[in-house]
């Protein structure tokens, strides 16, 4: 069985810790350590991390080798900017976007987060995906920890 690779982003690294988070992003990563699933990111996140609790960088440093984190490429970072320029965010979320590019220019199909208000939202994810498509690139689906668990449990019973 092949393993699905995940683009994890700051929110469910913090998520861990978080007592409103913390059940289904431990859920996800007890699959992640039953060889189910891969974790990558970009170098976005330890960028975002530098001033988390100690326990957050930790988990982080202790989950994403070097080979698990996406090197910076001008092609994510045109499309990224491409989102701004279309008003999917606004330009201070400049790191949500290079979230979406990365995991969108690296093929991966899942980007995981708990943001709501910037990436786990029906409108915005429309508008990525519309940018995505008008670049040549493939949709890339956008849920939480929770809605990825359940979706996968759902298609598997």
């Amino acid at each position: 069985m092949a393993v699905t690779t995940l683009y994890i982003d700051t929110s469910v690294v913090g998520g861990y810790f978080d007592m409103e988070w913390q059940r289904p992003t431990r859920e996800l990563w007890r699959l992640m350590d039953l060889g189910l699933y891969r974790f990558v990111t970009s170098l976005v996140t330890p960028r975002e991390l530098i001033a988390a609790p100690e326990n957050v960088r930790a988990l982080f440093s202790g989950n994403f080798p070097a080979e698990a984190i996406l090197p910076a490429n001008d092609e994510a970072d045109k499309l990224a900017l491409a989102y701004l320029r279309h008003g999917i965010l606004p330009e201070k979320c400049f790191d949500d976007a290079q979230h979406v590019a990365a995991c969108t220019v690296a093929g991966i199909e899942y980007l995981v987060s708990w943001n709501f208000k910037h990436l786990v939202n029906v409108e915005r994810k429309k508008g990525f995906n519309g940018v995505n498509l008008l670049h040549g690139f493939r949709n890339v689906s956008i849920v939480s920890p929770q809605e990825f668990i359940y979706e996968e449990q759902r298609q598997t019973t």
